[in-house]
């Protein structure tokens, strides 16, 4: 690697730093651009809402299964062809995701596109580790972290207004520009590396395998578990003996392996272990409250894809002024408060969420945003330094790989639960709310007999304005159910965040760990 001893960083160094953190934007962008845009491309490909869920769901498995797989590929290949080539594939199958003519071709697409754009992500990760002195890491972790948290948060504006104004496509073709970007940094920034093809005869095969059986099989089982009723489906249940089984295999050939595909005993490691378990549950946060809030705009508002867009833009945008100055005082103050300030924003923006009425919209939630845009920066960029601030060079691979995995796969299972804990709170709040408005009660009568005036002075016949009153009312109690189950789901994540601030503290400093060996 193109590196200086001292603590100055050499010009290429930092292009090809911030060529990888591009391409890591780019993955993660690709995550929920598409989200935005379903109804879209469902329309125009001919297809169901449920069948719609695998152009996200295929995407999340290939990226997470390839992830933990990076920095083998990396040794094995050399970081500035594996980058490179990944790059290359990533755009030619955007390209092919915005040319397909059904959603088995699309999803086909989405499956590579996640193959080469996973590897983007943990790449950027290790290089800010092993191109970087020590004194440069705080930076290095501000522009890594705007990859993770800011492309999420943008990604519905981005795609609802391509779509809107473009045609979904453009959602696609959008990387093709950053990627050829991305591409002249690299080659130029890199210094080229032997390739070492003799690792592929002694490659831990057996552990690959099941770990990707294993993976695959966690995220479909999650991503699809509510949408089939869970453990009433067959596929579902052998989904989740199989993953079960599958990475029960993986932790124990690669725990005994002693040349691992990832080396899970960094776990053990207190800070690591611990940043690992906080970063785990802010993807737990972070996409849960990317999930919930468009749905909840949808839903109960009735907002356009755009529209949740700007809206969500609030905890997106200001993310750009508050990345460098997380950066900047984690030079001057202990990351452990840093770390803790960060998660107890994230957690007071989910608590006022969990605040929600039915006329919580755009204005209402700014505060929210706000606190929220505050506190991912104030999270992620301490994070990153305490869990990797004793991490040796020839380990930052590993290192990069299990943070970021295991941050995606807490991802998963927040969206999974959320969503599950969403549909059993609408229905236990139209039960508990149905109890209270019986058509036997006074103030219902009242209520049903205004309506059933209102609609027959539009001009129904009673017997219809009376059935459009009852209608009414159920709406009412149907919305305001899911106005409280979404409540309850932004407690939970808020209840999440807040007691992540103990691990912040059983935390070492972050300098008596010890500076990473380079």
């Amino acid at each position: 690697m193109n590196r200086s001893p001292g603590p100055g960083v050499p010009l290429r160094s930092w292009i090809a730093l911030w060529g990888a953190m591009l391409g890591a934007f780019m993955a993660v962008l690709d995550i929920q651009i598409t989200n935005s845009s379903l109804p879209e491309i469902l329309g125009s490909l001919g297809s169901t809402l449920d069948e719609g869920s695998w152009i996200q769901t295929s995407y999340l498995v290939s990226e997470i299964i390839v992830i933990p797989m990076t920095a083998w590929l990396a040794s094995v290949f050399g970081t500035r062809r594996y980058m490179l080539v990944n790059t290359a594939l990533f755009l030619v199958f955007s390209v092919g995701c915005a040319f397909a003519q059904s959603l088995n071709g699309l999803i086909v697409f989405r499956v590579l596109q996640g193959f080469t754009g996973g590897a983007l992500i943990p790449m950027a990760f290790t290089l800010v580790l092993r191109l970087l002195p020590p004194g440069a890491h705080p930076l290095g972790f501000g522009l890594f972290g705007m990859t993770a948290t800011f492309a999420p948060a943008v990604g519905p504006t981005v795609g609802g207004w391509l779509t809107d104004n473009m045609g979904w496509p453009a959602i696609f073709y959008l990387n093709l520009i950053p990627g050829a970007i991305m591409m002249v940094t690299l080659a130029w920034g890199l210094e080229g590396e032997k390739p070492r093809l003799d690792l592929l005869r002694t490659g831990n095969w057996w552990g690959i395998g099941t770990m990707a059986l294993g993976l695959g099989s966690l995220i479909i089982f999650l991503e699809e578990g509510n949408r089939n009723e869970w453990f009433s489906s067959r596929m579902i249940t052998t989904l989740g003996f199989t993953a079960a089984l599958a990475l029960t295999a993986a932790f124990t050939i690669e725990w005994r392996n002693p040349r691992p595909l990832v080396n899970l005993r960094l776990l053990t490691r207190r800070n690591f272990g611990l940043g690992a378990l906080v970063g785990m549950a802010f993807g737990f946060a972070m996409y849960g409250a990317a999930y919930l809030l468009p749905l909840y705009l949808a839903r109960v508002q009735g907002y356009s894809a755009q529209q949740i867009g700007w809206t969500i833009m609030w905890s997106g945008a200001p993310q750009l002024l508050m990345m460098p100055v997380a950066a900047l005082l984690l030079r001057r103050v202990d990351a452990r408060l840093l770390l803790a300030a960060g998660l107890g924003f994230f957690g007071a923006s989910c608590f006022v969420n969990a605040t929600l009425t039915n006329l919580t919209a755009y204005d209402q939630l700014k505060v929210a945003q706000l606190l929220r845009a505050v506190g991912m920066p104030l999270t992620i960029v301490p994070l990153t330094a305490l869990a990797t601030g004793g991490i040796e060079q020839d380990q930052s691979g590993s290192a990069s790989a299990l943070f970021n995995m295991l941050r995606n796969l807490g991802g998963s299972i927040g969206i999974a639960l959320l969503a599950t804990q969403l549909d059993w709170r609408e229905k236990f709040h139209s039960v508990r709310i149905g109890e209270n408005v019986s058509i036997f009660a006074k103030a219902t009568e009242e209520r049903l007999a205004g309506l059933t005036q209102y609609f027959m002075g539009l001009g129904a016949d009673p017997l219809r304005a009376n059935d459009q009153a009852v209608a009414a009312i159920a709406g009412i109690v149907r919305r305001e159910a899911f106005v409280m189950s979404f409540a309850d789901c932004f407690f939970i994540v808020g209840v999440v965040m807040t007691a992540m601030i103990a691990a912040a503290f059983l935390c070492r400093p972050s300098g008596s760990a010890g500076a990473p060996a380079h």
